[in-house]
Order: C-alpha cells, then sequence, then structure tokens
C-alpha cells in the first residue's frame, strides 16, 4: 500500500511539473500538439495544424548538427543557425525555438532585437561580453564578460549583442528563445539598409544626436496602488471600496499644442499607467504627438506594444522596417487617416511639411509600452557600448563612432 501511494504522488507531481508551460507571445496550445502545414495555403497567426494522424516522431525531430562549427567568414566575424518552426514544424504553437551562435575571433554578433522573444544564452566554449539596453530615458547598458557554462538573459523587444573579445580563440554558445518565430531586426541593417531605404532627411535628424503582453485583468479593474512597497509585474491594485471615479480620469490637455523646439522637432506626451494609475491591467494607453515644421519622431520601438497612430492635423510620412532582411513599408498619411505600426517592429514619422505643424494621437497595447529611440540607445547608452563593438556592427571608422556618441552624450530622448 506505501508503494502503491507513493507511486501515486510521483505521477502526480511529474503530472504536475509536465503540465506547467511559460505562456510568451506565441499562441498557447489547445491541444497536445499542432504541427505545422507548412503547405496549406491558409494563413492565420503561426501555422494550421497537420492531421495529427499523420504526425510522427519525424516531425518533433531534425538532425541540426548543432554540433558542427559554422563558417564566420564574414564581415562581423558570426554566424547564427536558428532552429525555429520553419525548420522544425513540430514547434508550432508551443512557444519555443533554439540557435547555435558561432564567433570568430573579435567577432560579433550586432546590437539587434527578437520582436517576439525573450533570449536565454549559453556559453559553451570561449568567453564573451554580452549586453542589452534598456528603454528610454536611461537607455541603460547592462553588460557583463561571460565564461564557459555561465547563463545570460535578454529580455524580449530590447537591444543586444554578443562579442567575443579574444583575439586568437573562437568561441560558441546556444540560445533558447520564447517564441517558434522570434524574428530578428539587426539595428544598422535595418535602419541604414533597409527596402526601400528609409529617408535621408529622417536619418539625419534622428542622428544628430533604444517583455511579453500586459497581465490580463481578473476583475472589474485593478488601479494601481503607486505608493505599496510590494513589488509585481505591473502594479499591485488600490484597495477597490477606496476607488472613485477620478481614478479613471486624466485632465490631460491632449488639445494643447506642446513645444517641439528641439533637435528633433516633435514632443511626445505619454498618458500611461504612470500618470493614469486606472490603466493597470486593461492593456492600453495613449500618446498625442506633436511636429513642428520639419520634425521627425525619430525611429524607435515600442518593446511591449502595438500602436495604431491616427492624423489630427497636417501630414506625415510614416513608415516600418520589418525583421530581416528589412523590409520598409511607409506611407504618406493625411488628417483622418490611420496606419499602424506592428509591436517591437521600428517605426518612425515626420513632417515633411516646411510651413505647417502637425499633430498625431497613438493608442498603443500596453499600459505601460516603453520606448527605445534606437540612436539613443546605441550612441547614448549609459555605460556606452564599447567602440569595438560599434565600429564592427556598423562597419565605420573609430572617429565616426565617437562623432556619433558626442552627439548623445546629453539626454536627447524625445
Amino acid at each position: 500500500m506505501a508503494s502503491s501511494s507513493f507511486s501515486f504522488l510521483l505521477v502526480a507531481a511529474l503530472l504536475g511539473l509536465a503540465s506547467w508551460k511559460a505562456i510568451a507571445s506565441d499562441p498557447s496550445p489547445l491541444q497536445d500538439f499542432c504541427v505545422a502545414d507548412l503547405n496549406s495555403p491558409v494563413r492565420v497567426n503561426g501555422f494550421v495544424c497537420k492531421n495529427p494522424m499523420n504526425a510522427s516522431a519525424d516531425d518533433f525531430f531534425k538532425a541540426a548538427m548543432l554540433d558542427k562549427p559554422r563558417d564566420t567568414n564574414n564581415k562581423v566575424g558570426s554566424n547564427v543557425t536558428l532552429v525555429n518552426v520553419l525548420q522544425l514544424p513540430g514547434l508550432n504553437t508551443l512557444g519555443i525555438s533554439i540557435a547555435r551562435l558561432d564567433f570568430a575571433p573579435l567577432g560579433l554578433n550586432p546590437p539587434h532585437t527578437h520582436p517576439r522573444a525573450t533570449e536565454i544564452f549559453t556559453v559553451l566554449e570561449g568567453t564573451l561580453y554580452v549586453g542589452f539596453v534598456t528603454s528610454n530615458p536611461d537607455n541603460r547598458l547592462l553588460s557583463k564578460v561571460l565564461n564557459k557554462g555561465d547563463v545570460f538573459v535578454f529580455p524580449e523587444g530590447l537591444i543586444h549583442f554578443q562579442f567575443n573579445p579574444n583575439p586568437h580563440k573562437p568561441a560558441v554558445a546556444i540560445a533558447a528563445l520564447s517564441s517558434q518565430n522570434p524574428g530578428v531586426i539587426t539595428i544598422a541593417n535595418a535602419v541604414f539598409g533597409s527596402n526601400p531605404p528609409i529617408s535621408d532627411d529622417i536619418l539625419m535628424k534622428a542622428f544628430q544626436q533604444a517583455i511579453a503582453f500586459d497581465p490580463s485583468p481578473l476583475q472589474d479593474f485593478c488601479v494601481a496602488d503607486m505608493a505599496s512597497p510590494v513589488r509585481v509585474n505591473g502594479f499591485p491594485c488600490k484597495n477597490p471600496m477606496n476607488v472613485t471615479s477620478d481614478d479613471f480620469f486624466n485632465a490631460a490637455k491632449f488639445d494643447m499644442p506642446r513645444n517641439t523646439m528641439n533637435k528633433v522637432g516633435s514632443n511626445v506626451t505619454n498618458l500611461n499607467v504612470i500618470n493614469f494609475p486606472g490603466l493597470n491591467t486593461l492593456g492600453i494607453s495613449l500618446a498625442r504627438i506633436d511636429y513642428a515644421p520639419m520634425g521627425v519622431n525619430p525611429p524607435h520601438v515600442h518593446p511591449r506594444a502595438t500602436e495604431l497612430l491616427t492624423v489630427l492635423e497636417g501630414t506625415l510620412y510614416v513608415g516600418f522596417v520589418t525583421s530581416n532582411p528589412n523590409r520598409l513599408f511607409s506611407k504618406m498619411v493625411h488628417k483622418g487617416d490611420v496606419f499602424v505600426f506592428p509591436k517591437a517592429m521600428i517605426h518612425f514619422q515626420m513632417n515633411l511639411d516646411h510651413n505647417k505643424p502637425a499633430v498625431a494621437q497613438s493608442a498603443l497595447s500596453s499600459q505601460n509600452p516603453g520606448v527605445i529611440t534606437i540612436a539613443s540607445a546605441i550612441f547614448g547608452s549609459t555605460p556606452p557600448i564599447s567602440d569595438d563593438v560599434l565600429v564592427k556592427a556598423f562597419q565605420v571608422e573609430k572617429k565616426v563612432i565617437d562623432w556619433l556618441k558626442s552627439q548623445f552624450s546629453e539626454n536627447n530622448h524625445y
């Protein structure tokens, strides 16, 4: 009887562990598996399921040869071998993928983002200098030298890099990513190599000077208690008996023009959970954007939100750049027009009128979407990203990097 009870408890414990799953931004599985049918003409978020009766063990297997060194004879001295749902159809709906990263001596995986995944990174051989840059306004660089066996995590949507500082020995790492198709946006390629290219006017003004979805509500509302010492994902709830109508109201004066006398000629007024506590857990925020004549809201990302922009006055040239290989989607939008920027994609807006200002209002799908202005994050982080990393990433001389850093030595975040 004792043996039988122990066996039951063991099985129960194993089932409990097996049923735990990390819910990322990927679609959650609603059955045991959903092997991707890559040949289906049906378009869904992810891929449609292959008939489960036709699934086999080979759908969950790939002879990926991740034990074999890759060729790193290229400009940046690195090679990323990704195994995602496109190579391993059994990953569909399972919210995970994997990559092997090879680094030549002094090789670099340049500053980049994964718009749909957090990355957990393990060094297999050698030593690597790694880091990521936080959202505006701090653009804080969190970096560390890793040795064989060390592990480091890069939060979803944040700019990060890895560099082999050893001039004689290669390095190898393996990374797990919390999406079946994490995507990658290499900053230098996306900003300077998109197809078609981003306007020179936008880049000149921008460079004169970068995690998961919101928690879902489990009750009618959860007004943020800003005074609470408790730390949670978001904010703890104020006692609902103390909530009033004023918690859901903000005299934001969104009808009033803002000052655009700055280097980029724009001003973003955010209305998020920090200044509007009633937004807590509701997964939405708002912004008013004012543009001087020829003003630009420089290339940036929102790591936690999709943005829906409406033009209130004037005309704007807007666009976003997709994951590598970096296609630019851009359009002229006029008063009353609406444009959507997908979550974590690099995007921008510019007022091309030399004489008239413009105004827009944006809704964002997070109570605290965050913003990473690309130029500020790369060239103005605190502490600064190593010149060796930036010289190799942008394929320019050190004096160019030093000049760009000098343009961001002060707080230029708008």
